[in-house]
């Protein structure tokens, strides 16, 4: 398989999910719309956006949400995600379409736009980071005791926070999450990967 990634972009999720999973996989960086060898990277995925996973078969597959749950019944013995059928794996969609919509969606407006545009997009994921936080202050992860590739999403898209100048100080139980996220190898692993963070001397 082949992960198709920008540093720092959501495509992050997917690559902590990969090693996590301990799945074989090469990873091509996405500059400026290019690919390693030049390519449009339109042309190999219309929508123009990563992720895209190509699998071992030659087809694409793209969409954060669906690609870790590929990922995830890859390698069941990884835990991951529940199985599917049950309650959990329906609590599991829950949560991905939760991160999906209402807090990755509601970071893009606070990359771009007026001052003013930015703030306001700030302010409106307040409520929503705090009904995350809240949530985690009973729970270790998202489903409960165990790391699942929605740990991986969330963990990436509140990595955002501070780019855009947002504070994750007044939500304790999300900034002691990600703590605790962070530590995993596999995060660190992805994270030195794509160079945001350095190696330890």
């Amino acid at each position: 398989m082949k992960l198709f990634y920008k540093p720092g972009a959501c495509s992050l999720s997917p690559h902590i999910v990969l090693l996590e999973a301990g799945l074989p996989f090469e990873i091509e960086r996405v500059v400026d719309g290019k690919v390693g060898n030049g390519v449009d990277f339109r042309s190999i995925n219309p929508k123009g956006y990563v992720p895209l996973l190509q699998l071992d078969d030659g087809q694409y597959l793209t969409e954060g949400a669906a690609i870790v749950q590929y990922l995830a019944d890859r390698k069941p013995e990884a835990q991951l995600a529940p199985a599917n059928g049950t309650l959990e794996r329906y609590r599991l969609q829950e949560w991905l379409n939760y991160v999906a919509t209402e807090l990755h969606k509601g970071f893009s407006p606070a990359f771009r736009g007026t001052d003013e545009s930015k703030k306001a997009a700030r302010d409106a994921l307040q409520p929503k980071l705090a009904y995350v936080s809240k949530h985690l202050e009973t729970h270790q992860f998202l489903l409960g005791d165990r790391f699942t590739v929605v740990d991986a999403y969330l963990f990436t898209v509140t990595n955002w926070a501070q780019r855009v100048g947002l504070d994750l100080l007044p939500f304790a139980a999300l900034v002691a999450y990600r703590e605790r996220v962070a530590k995993r190898p596999a995060v660190h692993a992805a994270m030195l990967s794509e160079g945001l963070i350095k190696a330890q001397a």
